[in-house]
């Protein structure tokens, strides 16, 4: 599933494309995502996209008559073509613009999402978000203060978007290692000096990888309309049983809450 510096690299790199660019028409190929796509989102064509912000996992696209809004889900991609590029499977969505150039959203699972917000309003997905974790609104003395009394374990406490938005399980994993924090420790009972540190390197984390253009999707852009791979160097995520890169001992895995945690008993505490 992308994660939060994937759809940020994302919104980087579909925003020189539409920002300012008028809406030709909207083309819903299949209208059975994760949720039926509704037939508002039409009411903005004809009008400039103003601006691409994105809120977690979610991609809004901003006009005067409202938000179209875009999950990726598990499977997602985003492509910027020019519309005449035919569509292959599981092309569901294009976002047409006058200048030829279009919008196309992929997704082969069809856990993603094609939503209207209306204007002045919030839609119910994101009313119950917490900070944006790259904000000053996320900071280690609110954290501290969400976790007392919690026996929540860590690892779930930071990828819960209600205490922090975007901190999917690959960061989440990364972060508590550069930490030294064990994954299944209980959030109520890590010191508020910890928590400092490890908001300055959930930060670092989310940041690095926005910068190294995300751990999967890298270019939105290229002649074939396809969007570029590489593979970002992590520390523990998807190195179980490999030595640990700074004590040597083997990486461990578990499940917890369904998601796979690789840490280092040696140096995780």
């Amino acid at each position: 599933m992308p994660e939060l510096p994937e759809v940020e690299v994302s919104r980087m790199g579909i925003s020189p494309y539409l920002e300012g660019e008028v809406i030709k028409q909207i083309h819903i190929y299949q209208s059975s995502l994760r949720w039926v796509v509704p037939e508002e989102v039409k009411l903005t064509e004809g009008l400039v996209i103003n601006k691409v912000i994105r809120r977690a996992k979610y991609l809004l696209l901003e006009t005067v008559m409202g938000s179209l809004i875009l999950h990726l889900g598990m499977s997602g991609k985003l492509r910027v073509i020019d519309h005449s590029v035919p569509r292959i499977k599981h092309d569901h969505i294009d976002i047409e613009m006058e200048t030829g150039k279009t919008l196309r959203f992929n997704d082969p699972r069809r856990f993603g999402c094609f939503l209207y917000q209306p204007p002045g309003q919030v839609h119910k997905l994101l009313t119950k978000l917490g900070p944006e974790p790259l904000t000053l609104a996320f900071n280690h003395k609110d954290l501290y203060e969400k976790s007392r009394d919690k026996k929540t374990v860590i690892k779930q406490f930071i990828m819960n978007n209600a205490n922090v938005v975007g901190v999917g399980n690959i960061y989440a994993n990364e972060a508590l290692f550069k930490a030294g924090i064990h994954p299944q420790t209980h959030a109520g009972k890590i010191s508020k000096k910890r928590y400092e540190k490890l908001v300055v390197l959930i930060k670092e984390t989310l940041e690095q990888s926005i910068l190294q253009g995300g751990t999967t999707l890298k270019d939105f852009a290229q002649t074939d309309g396809k969007p570029g791979y590489f593979a970002q160097e992590l520390l523990v995520y998807g190195r179980a049983g490999l030595p640990c890169k700074i004590c040597t001992k083997p990486l461990t895995e578990v499940k917890i809450g369904q998601r796979s945690s690789v840490f280092c008993n040696e140096c995780q505490k």
